[in-house]
C-alpha cells in the first residue's frame, strides 16, 4: 500500500518506519520541506518527501499525524477543502485535547468529523490516537497485543485501517461509524486525567472478557 504521512513528528516517523518494515511504500509531507526530508530519512531509504498537494495523487491512504492546532492548515495544504482528497481514505490520529486538563476542545463533534467536513468526499477513519509511536511495532504474543479502537462510515476505510494496524502488530475493535469518534477522543482526555492523578490508566478500567458475557 502507498501510505502518505501528513506530519513530520516523532509519531509519523515511528509509524512510517514500522509500515515500511511491513513492505509499504511511504511518502512524507509537511508544512516545512526540510522537516519532511528529515522524517523520510528516519523512516527508510526508499521513503521520500513530497509536497502536501501531491498526497492525493501519490498515496492510497493519507495518515494525519499532526497536532489539533495545525489540523486545518495541514488539510488546506493537501487540498482537502478543494476536494483533492475526495474518495481517499484518511486515518486521523488527532488528539483534540487540552493536555493540562484532559478536556476535549471541540464544543461538539470530533476532530475526525472536522476532517470529514474540511475534506469533503474523503473517507475518514479515527484510529491510533491513544498510542505513542514507541508502542509500534508490537512484537509480543498476539493475545496481549494492543487493541486499537477504530471507527469510520466507509467500509473500505475501515478495512484499510484495520489492515495497517495489523501490520503494526495490533488488534482492532470497531466502535461504529464516525459519530463514535467523539467518544474515542474523550477517552484520551480520560487517560490524561488518570495519569495526572498519579495512576496507571490500564488499571482504571475493568478487566472484562467478552466471551464470558455471552
Amino acid at each position: 500500500m502507498k501510505i502518505g504521512l501528513l506530519g513530520t513528528g516523532n509519531l509519523a516517523a515511528a509509524l512510517g518506519t514500522a509500515w515500511a518494515g511491513a513492505g509499504h511504500s511511504i511518502v512524507v509531507a509537511g508544512r516545512d520541506p526540510e522537516h519532511a526530508n528529515s522524517a523520510a530519512g528516519q523512516i527508510d531509504v526508499a521513503a521520500r518527501s513530497i509536497a502536501p498537494r501531491d498526497l492525493a495523487e501519490l498515496a492510497d491512504v493519507v495518515v494525519l499525524a499532526v497536532a489539533w492546532t495545525g489540523l486545518e492548515s495541514a488539510l488546506v495544504l493537501a487540498g482537502g477543502p478543494a476536494g483533492a482528497l475526495s474518495g481517499k481514505a484518511i486515518i486521523d490520529f488527532t488528539n483534540p485535547v487540552d493536555y493540562a486538563t484532559g478536556r476535549l476542545l471541540p464544543e461538539d463533534g470530533s476532530a475526525a468529523e472536522f476532517v470529514a467536513r474540511t475534506a469533503p468526499g474523503a473517507n475518514v477513519a479515527k484510529a491510533l490516537h491513544l498510542f505513542a509511536g514507541a508502542s509500534w511495532p508490537f512484537t509480543g504474543e498476539p493475545h496481549v497485543a494492543p487493541t486499537v479502537a477504530i471507527c469510520a462510515d466507509d467500509a473500505t476505510a475501515l478495512s484499510q485501517t484495520a489492515a495497517l494496524i495489523g501490520d503494526l502488530g495490533g488488534r482492532t475493535a470497531v466502535l461504529g461509524g464516525l459519530d463514535a469518534a467523539r467518544q474515542a477522543e474523550e477517552a484520551a482526555g480520560f487517560v490524561m486525567r488518570v495519569v495526572a492523578a498519579g495512576a496507571n490508566p490500564r488499571l482504571a478500567v475493568p478487566d472484562v472478557d467478552p466471551a464470558a458475557l455471552g
